[in-house]
């Protein structure tokens, strides 16, 4: 098991392995067997961490049983160890010397346990000590900000103060750190960037903020349909949904080609059912302002892909779906929408949801279709 995920159920699996009994059009728990009415995934962190620490354990056993062995992993850190090397990384920070190995240290420090976290995100200036190094980093190291990066994901969600942290970010050395990290960093550094910016992004002014911050919207974008790593599009699609609810953003992620980005994700049959009710969520925002409806409506194969993902997902992506074709064919009447839905057989997945067992609101707006 390497990355433990739990679903509504309480029950943890693999991500991988559970992704796969999903996407083979299964709709229960495999351990207990109940039919699921949501399919989100919900990080394992304390699992994770141990599996890590497991991982370490073994590796360092390996090391020291080998004979070829010349730099044994160090000794995990005390949490008055944890302190002096913030201390240190202070005092470096003031003589404008590297710090990496330093961060590198505290970074395996925090992976170690939730404990570990809770200890950092409670020491008084250590987020801003973060910030610091995180906007220092543009100019000099990458290393350095993909370590302060991963530290402050992990501590973030330990903070009290979520609207502190989302004013600390909103710097713009910061904003052009993590907009470096989205375009050089590790893939693993990119999806951490990507979680960091959906956790900090809590209101129209952050949202716009880090939105409108250069290419972010486009890295963002790069990250979710250029990868094949799952978790890789699922951070950049949700932090997509985050940051993309303000009105102009809507029609900036339009501008750059969402529509047809989003289309060509949706006609994938690999994506995942998770990764779909996203895709099939922001083409819904993008439904919503003129220019999205426009090109959706011009766009006859992604009108296809939405149809055919009506009642083969879940009733998220469902009422997504159909959400969309309301608005296109029912609220504007668009005749191109309402052709392109008749050729994609739509009447009859229409007519059968209606029999099915889906929400009053999906059923009035299928009514209306």
């Amino acid at each position: 098991m390497k990355s433990p995920v739990s679903l509504c159920t309480g029950v943890t699996y693999d991500r991988s392995s559970i992704q796969r009994w999903l996407d083979s059009g299964n709709n229960t728990c495999p351990a207990t067997m109940q039919v699921l009415h949501n399919r989100d995934f919900v990080p394992n962190h304390s699992l994770q961490r141990l599996i890590q620490i497991w991982t370490n354990s073994v590796r360092t056993w390996s090391q020291s049983e080998s004979p070829d062995s010349e730099s044994p992993t160090p000794p995990q850190l005390t949490q008055d160890q944890a302190r002096d090397l913030i201390k240190q990384i202070e005092n470096y920070k003031n003589q404008n010397k590297n710090c990496f190995e330093h961060i590198s240290r505290l970074a395996s420090f925090a992976n170690e346990s939730d404990e570990n976290c809770h200890f950092l995100a409670a020491i008084e200036g250590f987020a801003p000590l973060l910030v610091e190094i995180l906007g220092g980093s543009l100019s000099k190291d990458v290393n350095c900000a993909e370590e302060a990066i991963r530290i402050f994901n992990m501590i973030s969600h330990k903070y009290r103060n979520r609207e502190q942290l989302t004013k600390l970010m909103m710097d713009q050395k910061s904003a052009a750190s993590m907009l470096l990290l989205l375009q050089r960093g590790s893939l693993d550094s990119r999806i951490v960037t990507a979680r960091v910016l959906e956790h900090i992004a809590i209101d129209a002014e952050s949202k716009l903020f880090f939105a409108e911050h250069s290419d972010v919207l486009s890295e963002l974008f790069r990250l979710a349909s250029s990868e094949t790593d799952p978790n890789a599009i699922e951070a950049g699609l949700s932090c997509l949904i985050c940051i993309s609810i303000p009105k102009r953003i809507k029609g900036r992620i339009v501008q750059l080609g969402a529509v047809k980005k989003l289309g060509k994700m949706l006609a994938d049959s690999n994506l995942s059912f998770s990764a779909t009710e996203k895709v099939l969520k922001l083409l819904e925002m993008a439904s919503s302002c003129t220019q999205g409806r426009s090109e959706i409506c011009e766009d006859a194969m992604c009108i296809s892909a939405i149809v055919k993902k009506v009642l083969k997902v879940s009733s998220s992506a469902t009422e997504h779906a159909v959400t969309i074709l309301w608005s296109l064919c029912y609220l504007f009447r668009d005749q191109r929408a309402q052709e392109a839905v008749m050729k994609s057989n739509g009447m009859t997945k229409i007519l059968l949801l209606m029999q099915s067992n889906c929400s009053p609101a999906v059923r009035q707006m299928s009514d209306d279709n």
